[in-house]
């Protein structure tokens, strides 16, 4: 029997689908899958650190099981039609990859009618709209082919699993907590219950990764919050905290009253302090073992809301002296 001209070109793309998968053409249905679950195992991103090879791999044995498992759309494919005809004509995976296991969750276990008659063990897979009459009817006849020798087209896949979204969660721990770890209990939106330990000497405004585990493989963070009704903010053995002061006591210097850990101690401030400067209270910080951290304060120059007159006339006199300093025209 004579070949038609392009049964070469055909035989070798069809050929492409079973090289992915690693299978002998014509395999079986079961082969089929079977092979699937290993080739999307080793090469799906979320087990290969989004290796970049790995995703453009991973959409070929997507790609090659969607059109070998599909009898419509393997015929075209083999018939030498366009991923168009075999209603492959978009990226399923444009807006990013699902977790493996919710993907292959997505792919063979949904809507659970009819299990498969080849199918191999106990595990259902899903019939699309498009799939009812080819499993309820499998001794029926195919479908008549189109004017031109064109093939009937599937109906189109199911949407991708859409790209999951990071959750964050904000956790408030006393100094004593955050120094030597605590165990917390986290739910997340889905209702799972989540145990993690925080590390020791934590700090106010640090954030947790858990890796993972919200919904569709997106990761979860924790935003530690560490601080006293004081206004003290601790960071591992160190202790922070912010001294507002008016600006003449910032330029004069003063003595300020500030809180810390073990009660309020008096504080001298040096003349010509500016916002921003670091004041050092030793030894007033955290202790772990023999370890005593520091605490510091930081200077934040605070102009009154709404001066008086008299300051009102100060600051302008301030300015004004300012101005003449620098040789600068004072203003109108």
């Amino acid at each position: 029997m004579s070949q038609s001209p392009n049964s070469d070109v055909v035989a070798a793309t069809a050929r492409d689908h079973w090289e992915v998968l690693g299978l002998a053409p014509g395999a079986d249905p079961v082969s089929i899958k079977r092979a699937f679950r290993q080739q999307a195992r080793q090469w799906h991103p979320d087990l290969n650190g989004n290796d970049p090879v790995a995703e453009a791999r991973f959409k070929r044995v997507n790609e090659a099981y969607a059109v070998l498992s599909d009898p419509i759309r393997r015929r075209a494919w083999e018939a030498g039609e366009g991923q168009e005809s075999a209603g492959l004509d978009s990226d399923p995976f444009a807006t990013g990859f699902p977790r493996f296991e919710d993907y292959l969750a997505q792919l063979f276990g949904q809507e659970r009618r009819r299990p498969q008659e080849w199918d191999d063990g106990p595990e259902e897979i899903p019939l699309r709209d498009g799939d009812r009459d080819r499993n309820e009817g499998r001794h029926r006849p195919e479908p008549p082919p189109r004017a031109g020798g064109g093939v009937a087209t599937a109906a189109p896949s199911p949407p991708p699993v859409t790209a999951a979204t990071d959750e964050e969660t904000l956790v408030t721990l006393t100094p004593e907590q955050a120094l030597h770890g605590q165990r917390l209990e986290l739910e997340l939106r889905d209702g799972t219950l989540v145990e993690v330990w925080t590390p020791p000497l934590a700090g106010d405004g640090w954030r947790l990764r858990l890796a993972g585990v919200a919904a569709g493989g997106a990761d979860h963070f924790l935003q530690l919050r560490v601080r006293t009704e004081e206004g003290l903010r601790i960071d591992g053995l160190r202790v922070l905290y912010q001294l507002d002061l008016h600006p003449a006591d910032a330029a004069l210097g003063c003595h300020a009253v500030v809180p810390t850990l073990e009660g309020p101690v008096r504080l001298r401030v040096p003349p010509g302090s500016s916002s921003g400067r670091l004041l050092r209270l030793r030894h007033r910080g955290q202790t772990h073992g023999e370890q005593r951290g520091d605490q510091l304060v930081e200077v934040r120059i605070v102009v009154p809301d709404h001066p008086t007159e008299a300051e009102e006339a100060l600051f302008r006199r301030l300015r004004e002296l300012d101005q003449e300093q620098n040789g600068v025209a004072p203003d109108g």
